[in-house]
């Protein structure tokens, strides 16, 4: 029989609480027991945030088996559910809510025992880390202390264990090559393999994917592709075939861009097919990039693990050393860091220990040779294959500071999400937020702030000791900053006491955008926002006084900038080659800071003048459940492809633009235009290859048209009896939070009473990622969420085998919206983007030749004209909920129902 912990335990979910003492006995009890059980004494459980949430006492603590998971095993994968942790752990499964307090105690004995066993490869650091957990008076520190064995050898710190990156030469231009479509066929049945189904499909997308690799006829003229791939086409291995051709005869870079984490992995999973993992020299041929943000700032962690996080925080950042350790990449958003641990903690604790602002110091930083981020840079400069992000392949080409040649040839997979991206990364925003992020860099942390956050001059001292007039500038510099939001400034604003010109344009706008709300109280939940247009005098006047002080700020910010090249041109004796590496970085930054003052500066100009039709621009009071966070001025371009195309497209040789739902039905007119190629007056080359599913035998589409709009009681009863129908296996999607949450509180009890769990985005503290490992490990469960699910979600199989959205998804009706909905054809836009949406929801249903499913939209006046939305040949009716029902419990039992009511 296998040992457990003598401990209880504790299990909380939607259908009830269960007990178990040390002697083995498990009773049901009331979650009122449960919450004295659990404050009189430490209680084993699984996951302390989800238990808190289901009990209804978020002062819950205990011993978290996750977190003994992450000191025992980091950087290692786990589904934080019953069900997860005994898969990992090699136990049976639980057989019902009442067996997972054993398991627990079960689970708990068995990793305790890890410490003993001599073939624990996580071994290394753990009893040094242990010491600290101690002193932090960590719940397991004294279990474990009984189990783990200090070592025969001092062990090293974690910063003395980390490899150092070694510089190597740069890469030589790479060869003009063309690729025959033979070649590409035959790399293509390579990574395929000999065994694969046949697919004429993917070889023709392949050989299209190859045009983009030949030599460029003109300066500033890519050649530019966009291919629409139905699901189960191959794209992946379809364009990683010729690029692995190309790279490898012309020894140069491709770069593969995509929107979300869920293809990054998927992406580095079939590379391998490709690439070895590491080349004889011991370099990586594929690389994983992302922006910095996502990285573990090893300077922010030292500064953690020596008193700057304290009580719970401390012991995360321990746990996340222990991670550091042992991590890949160091990629702490999606990498191999669990998704699930920040969230144990209920503080940003995870993102304070990334370089969220910009701050890095560079060669100035002891770690520098140590850096997770710079590693990453210098790699992917020598690497075949850079795996990114649409996010970062534009701003690294908007900024220009990256170690990496400019990419030359790039695939954007999901391209579909290059505009919003483009929208995102090419927009201003003059916000409370943002000013005082800027007075901080400038100036340093406020009076009584904790951290290592360093002003301007604390990190180039050395240069203001030695350059009289760089020392001018820093000073100049910090005192026009003062004039910049400083703490407490939404408090001033709220009490109508702004200080400082900036302050003073906030409360405007705050006053601007309160004065002109039309929604009469009734949206108190979300932020608020007016055109910038027909502003008075007085809001006029305080933006020019805004205005004048940005001026004041970058001015001696540029003058920093000269001296810094002229220290970099003539430099003194003492400056080594980190310093100059560190004067660098600082330049970059300095530069970046001067692009966004002058933005700002643009911004305001525009106010109390005529328009700039490139432009939107519009006010806003930014609101989260009722309570206010941010406060600005906004500008978009009305068409961000404009600077896309000036600063990405121009200087590639080769694009490919590829997704599956890239068209709006046989029209291309969109997908050119959201594509850039027209900015530069390139004709793209076009290409579409239909999905290989037989549609018309593996899903079928069905319009509700008796749930009333409005009614929450009727939209509940409808999704829990499709959940219950079709036996779980649903994601359900909401285009409105507060709907979402309504729904779920109405039905998630009686749902897990039936065996059926429901996970929900906004309702459960757990991240978006951890749900969607929980919901495609656990075919009964069921998941509610908004848009991030809406696309990037693979869920083959069993798991996911009904999509039912709550309504038609309509465009917000935003002034950025209105805008663009005016000059992009009125409803006829609107449509496209609806259609989008509903192919993209469409797309997470069939995944495989084997996937069967239906799409349910609870719409009582779905318009017939987006019905082009669905793929060719796919089933639609129009039904009543009970029709619906027994559609869905039909195709989970192998039943066929005849399609009465065609659409």
């Amino acid at each position: 029989m296998t040992a457990a912990l003598p401990l209880p335990a504790i299990h909380a979910s939607h259908s009830g609480c269960w007990l178990r003492d040390g002697h083995g006995s498990t009773r049901a009890t009331g979650k009122g027991e449960a919450i004295i059980a659990a404050a009189d004494t430490p209680l084993l459980l699984l996951n302390a945030p989800l238990v808190a949430t289901r009990l209804g006492y978020p002062d819950l603590s205990g011993l978290d088996l996750l977190e003994l998971f992450a000191f025992i095993h980091p950087a290692r994968f786990m589904v934080p559910t019953p069900k997860g942790l005994a898969h990992v752990l090699d136990l049976p499964e639980p057989e019902g809510d009442d067996a997972v307090p054993a398991l627990l105690q079960v689970a708990a004995e068995a990793l305790l025992a890890t410490c003993a066993d001599p073939t624990w490869q996580e071994r290394e650091g753990a009893w040094s880390a242990l010491q600290n957990l101690t002193r932090l008076r960590w719940p397991w520190a004294p279990l474990l202390t009984a189990r783990l064995a200090a070592p025969d050898k001092a062990e090293r710190w974690l910063f003395a264990r980390l490899p150092e990156w070694e510089e190597a030469p740069e890469r030589p231009q790479p060869a003009q090559v063309t690729l025959p479509p033979e070649a590409i066929a035959q790399r293509l049945g390579q990574l395929t393999g000999s065994s694969a189904e046949a697919r004429p499909a993917q070889v023709a997308y392949a050989s299209e994917a190859g045009e983009v690799f030949a030599p460029r006829r003109r300066e500033g003229l890519p050649h530019v592709l966009l291919a629409q791939a139905g699901t189960g086409i191959g794209k992946t291995l379809g364009y990683l075939a010729p690029a692995s051709l190309w790279s490898e005869q012309s020894g140069g870079t491709v770069w593969v861009s995509t929107y979300t984490k869920a293809l990054q992995r998927q992406l580095r999973r079939e590379s391998r097919r490709a690439w070895p993992a590491l080349r004889g020299n011991g370099t990586q041929p594929v690389v994983v990039r992302k922006g910095r943000e996502n990285y573990l700032c090893l300077l922010n962690l030292e500064d953690a693990l020596q008193g700057g996080f304290a009580g719970r925080a401390a012991i995360m950042a321990q746990l996340v050393a222990r991670w550091a350790a042992y991590s890949q990449d160091g990629d702490m958003i999606g990498g191999d860091l669990p998704g699930w641990l920040g969230t144990l903690f209920r503080q940003r604790g995870i993102k304070a220990l990334t370089d969220q602002r910009g701050e890095c110091v560079y060669a100035g930083c002891p770690h520098y040779r140590k850096c997770f981020i710079e590693r990453a840079a210098r790699a992917s400069a020598q690497a075949d294959l850079v795996i990114a992000n649409h996010a970062l392949v534009m701003v690294n080409a908007a900024r220009g500071r990256d170690h990496a040649q400019r990419p030359t040839r790039l695939v954007f997979d999901e391209g579909h999400h290059v505009f919003e991206a483009a929208d995102s990364t090419f927009a201003a925003a003059l916000t409370g937020a943002e000013t005082i992020e800027l007075r901080r860099w400038v100036i340093g942390p406020e009076r009584g702030s904790k951290g290592r956050r360093r002003g301007l001059a604390a990190r180039l001292a050395d240069v203001a000791s030695y350059d009289e007039a760089g020392g001018k500038a820093i000073a100049a510099a910090r005192y026009a900053a003062e004039a910049l939001p400083g703490d407490g400034w939404l408090q001033r604003l709220s009490e109508n006491a702004p200080s400082g010109p900036l302050e003073e344009l906030l409360a405007a706008v705050r006053a601007t955008v309160y004065a002109r709300d039309e929604s009469g109280g009734q949206e108190a939940g979300y932020g608020l926002e007016t055109e910038a247009a027909q502003l008075d005098g007085s809001f006029v006047e305080r933006a020019q006084a805004a205005q004048e002080a940005l001026a004041e700020l970058r001015g001696p910010l540029v003058r920093l900038g000269v001296r810094l090249e002229a220290v970099l041109a003539e430099p003194p004796d003492w400056l080594d080659g980190a310093g100059r590496a560190r004067i660098e970085g600082a330049r970059h930054s300095l530069a970046w800071r001067i692009d966004l003052l002058a933005a700002w500066e643009a911004l305001l100009d525009r106010l109390g003048g005529p328009a700039d039709p490139e432009f939107v621009d519009w006010l806003a009071v930014e609101r989260s459940e009722a309570r206010e966070f941010d406060v600005g001025i906004h500008r978009r371009w009305l068409d961000p492809m404009k600077p896309f195309a000036r600063t990405v497209l121009e200087g590639a040789h080769g694009v490919m633009i590829t997704s599956a739902t890239l068209r709006d039905g046989p029209d291309w007119d969109a997908a050119i235009a959201r594509s850039g190629a027209g900015a530069l007056e390139i004709a793209p080359r076009l290409s579409s290859f239909d999905s290989p599913f037989d549609y018309a035998d593996q899903a079928e589409v069905l319009i509700v048209t008796d749930v009333p709009k409005g009614d929450l009681a009727a939209l509940a009863g409808a999704y829990g009896r499709l959940i219950e129908a079709s036996g779980g296996g649903v994601l359900g999607l909401f285009t409105a939070i507060r709907r979402l949450r309504a729904v779920h509180g109405r039905i998630a009890d009686r749902l897990a009473r039936a065996g059926l769990p429901l996970y929900a985005q906004h309702v459960d503290p757990i991240d978006t990622g951890t749900l969607v490992d929980i919901f495609r490990d656990d075919p009964r469960a069921s998941l509610l969420g908004t848009d991030a699910l809406r696309d990037g979600v693979d869920v083959p199989g069993r798991s996911l085998r009904l999509v039912v959205m709550e309504q038609v998804p309509w465009p917000k009706p935003s002034i950025l919206h209105r805008a663009r909905r005016l000059a992009g054809g009125g409803s006829a836009y609107d449509d496209q983007i609806i259609r989008a949406r509903l192919a993209q929801a469409f797309g997470r249903l069939i995944r495989s030749k084997e996937d069967r499913g239906h799409f349910v939209v609870l719409s009582s006046a779905f318009p017939s004209r987006l019905l082009s939305a669905f793929p060719a040949g796919t089933p639609i009716s129009r039904v009543t909920l009970d029709e619906a029902l027994q559609r869905v419990g039909a195709g989970v039992s192998g039943r066929t129902i005849p399609n009465e009511s065609p659409a």
